[in-house]
């Protein structure tokens, strides 16, 4: 059985939603084994930048500490923002040197602070990733872009564009082919890899509960099958599922046989 980590972290999102996050993670975990599930106490203040480029460091170092406590091979982590992500990759057992990323999400997430208008580290999360951006957050060493996959990435700023050409990409209609993303990932000679998904990755017409819906995203069945298939050819270091910001416990309900399915795939 799978291992879940819930980390209900909202202080790396930019959204005016962003407390919604909180509810989010509360909502997965009340579908999860309770025996097989932690939820971490992780601050509830802002957090100050800490004379950096990014808002609430403060806080956000914290839950990176109380994340670290908390992993072990295998976990699967829910967020909370996508940038707990960077916190669990950087406490991984066995290091990430052969580790590939899989990284779902409808935005770039690949600005650095001085490029970031809102600050915000989940903006940052694969920047980090890759080692770039700010050196209290990023991993070190980062992953090479030759290990990391993006998969329905549809919405970036001027200025995460060279960052995002110069990575493996995969949209909607490649994961019409149950097994590109498999062949992707086994490309890289990656022996294990982290699947990171933030919700945003699906339609709108999947799911409703984001901070910012993008058109044009990925079915829920198409992600899954393709996230089995490629467990079927390289194991699972980990993996994420984050960014579920329902405006409403109704909206919570009517979500979550999308965000079940997700974690299925995972675990």
């Amino acid at each position: 059985m799978a291992r879940f980590v819930v980390v209900p972290q909202w202080q790396g999102s930019p959204s005016t939603r962003a407390m919604l996050l909180v509810d989010g993670a509360a909502a997965i975990a009340g579908d999860l084994p309770r025996a097989a599930t932690t939820i971490l106490d992780v601050p509830v203040e802002a957090g100050e930048s800490l004379g950096t480029g990014v808002r609430r460091l403060s806080a956000l170092l914290r839950t990176r500490e109380i994340v670290a406590e908390a992993m072990t091979t295998g976990t699967v982590i829910i967020g909370g923002d996508c940038s707990v992500t960077v916190a669990a990759l950087a406490a991984l057992p066995g290091g990430t040197d052969d580790v590939a990323v899989v990284w779902c999400d409808a935005h770039g997430d690949l600005h650095a602070p001085d490029s970031s208008r809102s600050g915000a580290f989940a903006g940052m999360a694969l920047r980090a990733v890759l080692g770039e951006g700010e050196p209290q957050l990023a991993l070190h060493p980062g992953i090479a872009r030759e290990r990391v996959v993006t998969v329905g990435m549809r919405e970036l700023d001027e200025p995460e564009e060279q960052s995002f050409e110069a990575l493996r990409r995969l949209g909607a209609a490649d994961l019409e082919q149950a097994d590109a993303l498999a062949d992707a990932v086994a490309a890289t000679g990656a022996a294990r890899v982290w699947v990171h998904i933030d919700v945003d990755v699906l339609d709108p017409s999947e799911i409703s509960g984001v901070p910012e819906a993008v058109p044009f995203g990925l079915s829920t069945a198409a992600l899954s099958a393709a996230i089995r298939r490629l467990r079927e050819r390289v194991p699972l270091a980990g993996a994420t599922i984050a960014g579920f910001a329902p405006r409403s416990p109704a909206d919570a309900v009517d979500d979550l046989g999308a965000l079940l399915r997700l974690v299925g795939a995972v675990a």
